[in-house]
């Protein structure tokens, strides 16, 4: 027997009802909200909407009479996300799209979660990990727009993008190394002594273990005309001050 629902906050039967219209089962959207799988399928069940098919709609791979993509800057953005801290999940019986953003990011959450919704998502879910907070969302038609995905880690696979997503990043560089620096870089102030006397600059740092995902991030600082050097073979470097000034206005700090 499920819960009597007044039991309940009525905003955590309304995140249920979210989640499953947007695509979860009903057990992952009990687990999501820390319920019975009785008292939730009720909710879920006895609902007089049917599910979201708004994500198929809005599916730039699969209807030629969407724009590819609507907001292409927020697409490169997200991309660069996806491929620093991204995981797409398809054995489930919906896809679903997580990207971990640290807490100590606030602003970060809030533009990925803008940024599934400017792409695709109907609903997004944030679940509070140790440190961080999984931003996710359900859909059919996230693999579509995301086809580097597959098993094992990023770094031991080839990550190679399609000629349809290489034309968005030529053409929208900036928000996609915006991505990829929110994700795995970092903005600081180095600081080094010369002859006694310290000296204190801004400058960028991003690493990634993927000989291809790194590879993808030097072209794009290219397409900039950014100069970037390689202090490891799995971090580059951004320090002249003409180049951090030049990042600065595509990327600038995590907030």
């Amino acid at each position: 027997m499920f819960e009597d629902a007044y039991m309940h906050p009525p905003e955590m039967r309304a995140r249920a009802r979210r989640l499953y219209l947007a695509g979860a089962t009903v057990a992952e959207a009990a687990r999501a909200v820390g319920l019975s799988y009785p008292t939730v399928r009720h909710w879920c069940k006895d609902r007089p909407e049917p599910k979201q098919q708004s994500s198929a709609l809005r599916c730039f791979r699969c209807r030629s009479d969407v724009d590819n993509p609507t907001d292409p800057g927020q697409y490169a953005y997200l991309l660069g996300l996806y491929l620093g801290d991204g995981h797409l999940v398809t054995a489930a019986r919906v896809p679903v799209l997580r990207i971990s953003c640290a807490d100590a990011w606030p602003g970060l959450i809030e533009a990925c979660e803008q940024a599934m919704k400017s792409v695709l998502a109907a609903s997004v879910q944030r679940v509070q990990k140790q440190g961080c907070v999984n931003v996710q969302s359900y859909g059919n038609h996230w693999p579509c727009l995301f086809p580097q995905h597959g098993p094992g880690k990023k770094h031991e696979r080839p990550i190679v993008l399609a000629d349809w997503q290489r034309e968005i990043v030529a053409a929208q560089p900036g928000d996609f190394l915006r991505g990829l620096f929110h994700s795995d870089g970092c903005r600081f102030a180095n600081r080094v002594t010369v002859r006694g006397k310290e000296y204190v600059y801004p400058r960028y740092m991003f690493s990634n273990r993927s000989p291809d995902i790194m590879g993808l991030c030097q072209w794009a600082l290219d397409l900039l005309g950014i100069a970037w050097r390689m202090n490891l073979p799995w971090s580059l470097s951004v320090a002249r001050r003409d180049a951090v000034a030049a990042l600065d206005g595509h990327v600038g700090p995590k907030s």
